[in-house]
């Protein structure tokens, strides 16, 4: 597997040519990651990505077979440039989960062109994923109102893309992945059940049962609609007993047979046995399901396509240079020039109110509920951001945070404007 730097754009390098050829490759300049809207429908996003793009730019380098592979593509002397290539700027950026809303900058890289242009797509690449997952995720965490979430979405995404849409899973709140190089990789608890090939496998149901049962004991999950739902219901507490841990049901009419499910339990005896829904389920699925007598939620397809919105839609666009603010004018695709900060506002009951965009360095005051937002990440091109900036847990907890501080119509599944307005501040 190549490492981040061959993730490198074609026209990221072109670029790098033809600035090392007329002289503009160290002029300084700042790259500011950010997203024009929301996605359709949505009203904030997540900030996901962080620390693994932290760790791409650690790990940037070009190793003698990238050069070798690049060298039809490029010239000798920028062959030179990357052969010895680390990233010596600054990042600066929203902590990993934090919420984040039209215009919000995200990510600011500033150093070199050089420096800031060659990490666009990998940084791109990352965030807009990551974002995107965590985004509809925390959708669906929300709508479970408490009931826990496994993301078992790997087989509908491509192999590494479902290790980092595990992660983004988690951080929005999901309790656990069956992707097991997402727990070796990231530490997030695994969970999973049998699928209908184990049932298929035997002569008959109660068969299975009984062999899942034997190794996994009386606590295993055991799928119950392979066949007919009640029977399979009935096979599985005749082979664990009253004290089965769970079943699972993947088809039909969920909500309705979770209540038949729930009532045949109890009836044999099987009152603390866990009834786990899954297929095809998305936010709004969730939320049809909040008064049904459901345990959890196992979540595919939707979580690891984003819900209908697979990428964040985020750009990374110059906008200083030199000190010197430049900004893109195209129709549709406009952009504010020079370098931004941003701080949020609250009420002093917590509600947040008000995202502020500001002119970098021009230090508004605080009030005594506002909170600033981009922190440190990166200085002379070593990570300085800790655990709890981008460690998991935290990020988990920011993101709990957050949500709580959302106003309650911003949390609704519904269209609507963005859950907090953004305010740009202009410079004088």
């Amino acid at each position: 597997m190549t490492g981040p730097a061959l993730l490198t754009d074609r026209y990221e390098l072109t670029m790098v040519a033809a600035a090392l050829a007329d002289g503009t490759a160290e002029r300084h300049c700042v790259f500011e990651l950010f997203a024009r809207r929301l996605p359709d429908g949505r009203r904030y996003g997540v900030v996901a990505g962080t620390g693994r793009l932290l760790d791409a730019i650690e790990r940037f380098r070009f190793s003698d077979a990238d050069l070798e592979f690049l060298a039809p593509v490029v010239d000798a002397a920028t062959l030179d440039r990357l052969r010895d290539h680390r990233f010596s700027g600054d990042v600066d950026g929203y902590p990993e989960g934090e919420l984040y809303f039209p215009g919000s900058p995200v990510l600011t890289v500033t150093g070199s062109f050089v420096d800031a242009v060659i990490l666009e797509t990998v940084a791109l690449s990352i965030y807009n994923h990551d974002s995107a997952i965590a985004s509809a995720a925390a959708r669906m965490v929300t709508a479970a109102a408490g009931r826990p979430l496994i993301e078992m979405g790997s087989r509908r995404t491509h192999e590494e893309a479902a290790v980092a849409a595990a992660r983004a899973a988690y951080l929005a709140g999901f309790a656990t992945t069956s992707n097991l190089a997402a727990g070796a990789r990231h530490g997030i608890p695994t969970a999973g059940t049998a699928a209908h090939a184990w049932v298929l496998l035997h002569d008959d149901e109660p068969t299975a049962f009984a062999s899942q049962v034997a190794a996994l004991g009386t606590g295993t999950t055991l799928l119950v609609d392979t066949y007919d739902i009640r029977r399979g219901i009935s096979h599985a507490v005749a082979a664990a007993g009253p004290g089965l841990g769970a079943v699972r049901i993947d088809s039909g009419d969920l909500g309705e047979l979770a209540r038949q499910a729930r009532e045949q339990l109890d009836a044999l005896g099987a009152t603390g046995t866990r009834i786990v829904l899954s297929g095809d389920l998305d936010e709004y699925a969730i939320a049809s399901l909040r008064a049904e007598p459901v345990d959890s939620y196992g979540v595919g397809t939707s979580v690891v396509t984003g819900s209908g919105s697979p990428t964040a839609g985020m750009v990374y666009k110059l906008v200083e240079v030199d000190g010197r603010p430049v900004s893109k004018r195209s129709s549709a695709k406009e952009s504010r020039g020079g370098r931004k900060a941003a701080l949020r506002r609250f009420k002093p009951t917590g509600t947040a109110v008000e995202e502020v965009v500001y002119p970098y360095g021009t230090d508004p005051v605080l009030g005594p509920h506002d909170r600033a937002l981009p922190v440190p990440l990166v200085r002379d091109g070593k990570v300085v951001a800790d655990d709890a900036v981008t460690g998991l847990e935290a990020a988990r907890e920011r993101l709990r945070t957050a949500l709580v501080a959302v106003p309650w119509e911003g949390l609704k599944l519904s269209r609507g404007e963005p859950a907090i307005p953004t305010t740009f501040v202009t410079g004088s």
